[in-house]
């Protein structure tokens, strides 16, 4: 199957996310297809296609991370490459963030590679065609997303099935974390 390790969001940070979305829409400056509700998320760890006893391990292992949970926050706007724009996407801040990921890289340790380039960051829309490039960029940048903070007390490993229309994210597994400690 088609895993990944991700943290969902809150009602009020998929608002905003939405806002932002129909913001783009308005201004039709490409061509592409927008995140559904339901399937934002940041992905802590996409795993690829594992076998079912590979399942197995991973859950066993996961839940042996401990931490505590941690409030984080919907950020800036942006894209990974301002010369060939494939997706935008909304920074999530929290330093325990990279904290988690980090634990995550140690307990899958021999079972996949470490993430060299991981970004905290919800994927809103994947982008075919842009129209006008300059002009599309210049309005992203001028897009000021409401700053959400929220806590984070679990993460899910989760089954991607790519079905013709849309992706459906599948809860395999929960992980809770301990009250933080003030």
């Amino acid at each position: 199957m088609r895993a990944f390790i991700a943290l969902d969001l809150p009602r009020e940070a998929i608002n905003e996310i939405k806002k932002i979305q129909n913001l783009l829409r308005k201004k039709a400056l490409f061509n592409g297809k927008y995140t559904e509700p339901e399937n934002l998320h940041l992905t802590l760890k996409f795993l690829g296609e594992i076998s079912e006893e590979k399942v197995v391990e991973v859950k066993k292992r996961l839940s042996e991370i401990k931490l505590d949970e941690f409030i984080a926050e919907t950020s800036e706007i942006g894209v990974f490459n301002k010369s060939v724009v494939r997706i935008i996407w909304i920074k999530l801040n929290g330093k325990s963030i990279w904290k988690l990921q980090g634990e995550i890289d140690e307990k899958l340790s021999g079972l996949f590679d470490k993430e060299e380039r991981f970004m905290s960051h919800v994927t809103i829309a994947r982008v075919k065609k842009v129209y006008d490039r300059k002009g599309f960029l210049d309005y992203l940048e001028s897009v000021k997303p409401k700053k959400i903070r929220f806590h984070i007390d679990k993460f899910f490993l989760k089954k991607s099935e790519l079905l013709p229309i849309e992706p459906v994210y599948t809860d395999l597994e929960s992980y809770g974390f301990g009250k933080e400690k003030i």
